[in-house]
């Protein structure tokens, strides 16, 4: 199976971080919410209009801008 866009991950649809495309900025501030590579998510909602992406890493609940969301790779379980 190939690695998808957090973003085209359908709602209530979970699955593993494969990879982060971005910086080290972006890497640090995504470890600091509990997102890292090997991490299992679950996708709660999206906004319709490229809004943020919200999803469930372990017990908590975080909201993403749309960009760094698409930069977060993922592979369906």
């Amino acid at each position: 199976m190939e690695d998808i866009s957090l973003t085209k991950l359908k709602t209530k649809q979970s699955a593993v971080v494969k990879t982060i495309e971005g910086g080290q900025g972006l890497l640090r501030r995504l470890e600091a919410l509990g997102i890292r590579k090997g991490k299992k998510i679950t996708k709660i909602s999206s906004h319709f209009w490229r809004g943020p992406v919200t999803v469930l890493a372990g017990k908590t609940k975080i909201a993403i801008g749309y960009g760094m969301a698409q930069k977060i790779k993922v592979r369906v379980e």
